[in-house]
């Protein structure tokens, strides 16, 4: 189980468990299964309106913050100006996470988080 913490200047912060690792719950259907007010449009990965900012909150300090980038996300991060090619190349050497996700792409990993969208 994963405690997912959405947090929005306009509302009040709520931290919801999430089942990880069923490869097909995105952060964008949590979010709404718990009436989370995140954007959206396409949820297709393509036009960006659910993009968030993610930081983990795990004591066990991995910083996997969700699965891998899809090719969707990185396309839409570079065109945003939220992430410069470079700095895509150093994360996938280092295997660092990436702060910026599009919620309708990221899949929930068994860590906490915290969403800010």
């Amino acid at each position: 189980m994963a405690l997912i913490t959405f947090s929005n200047p306009e509302y009040r912060d709520k931290t919801v468990y999430a089942v990880a690792g069923s490869h097909t719950e995105t952060l964008l259907k949590i979010a709404r299964e718990n009436k989370i007010p995140i954007n959206y449009e396409c949820e297709d990965g393509e036009c960006g309106t659910c993009l968030i900012k993610v930081t983990s909150i795990d004591d066990k300090k991995r910083q996997r913050m969700g699965g891998p980038l899809t090719e969707k996300e990185k396309e839409v991060l570079r065109t945003t100006g939220k992430i410069t090619q470079e700095e895509m190349e150093k994360m996938i050497v280092d295997d660092l996470p990436c702060p910026w996700r599009l919620a309708c792409q990221m899949i929930v990993r068994d860590e906490d988080i915290l969403v800010e969208y």
